[in-house]
């Protein structure tokens, strides 16, 4: 049976899910290109590998990819696989070249997401995910963000789901963000800042 996971140790988020979900697994850092890793794996080092699905179809090594991780075990960071365009601020021509390339039910998503992480002031270095999309109602469109806090050991995972109106992205972030705190996550974030950002 499975027992040692490697996986790149650099998303917190990522392994306090996975850490969350299957206790039993012992999981350890794994570094080097795709190739060099899934050596490896194949030479015994490690019983699985946990790589990006889309990585290992660009290189051609889909046939290596046994099992997709759910959504519902691991949340993705916040903007993950949105690309954003800068321009100078009023700049008119420039802005009315780039609109084109607005995907206007991504940026909603985004800007949801964006206020849900700042609502709980969290970063990169902490474990915080988040899933978002639309439901179509019988008036409109009602955006739904999924949020979840973990400890860093993966013991506490607080997710829970906020809907609002897709013309107000921000206040269905900040709903999110203050539900999950109400919930606990305020302390288990008290604690990350405390070991990841500690006072001079």
């Amino acid at each position: 049976g499975v027992q040692t996971c490697a996986l790149p140790i650099c998303s917190l988020r990522r392994l306090a899910q996975l850490r969350h979900h299957y206790p039993h697994l012992t999981f350890k850092d794994v570094r080097g290109n795709v190739i060099t890793r899934l050596e490896k794996l194949d030479a015994g080092i490690y019983d699985c590998l946990i790589l990006a699905a889309a990585g290992l179809e660009r290189l051609g090594l889909a046939a290596r990819i046994h099992e997709l991780i759910d959504p519902s075990i691991s949340l993705h960071a916040v903007g993950q696989g949105a690309l954003g365009i800068e321009c100078r601020q009023g700049d008119a021509q420039a802005l009315s070249l780039i609109q084109v390339l607005e995907h206007r039910p991504t940026a909603l998503r985004c800007r949801a997401e964006r206020a849900f992480l700042r609502q709980l002031e969290g970063g990169c270095q902490v474990p915080i995910g988040v899933n978002s999309g639309f439901e179509a109602g019988s008036e409109r469109s009602e955006l739904v963000l999924t949020g979840m806090v973990a400890s860093l050991d993966g013991q506490r995972l607080i997710r829970d789901e906020c809907r609002g109106p897709e013309d107000d992205p921000e206040a269905v972030g900040i709903a999110l963000a203050e539900r999950l705190r109400s919930q606990g996550a305020a302390e288990i974030l008290e604690e990350i800042f405390a070991t990841v950002r500690p006072e001079a």
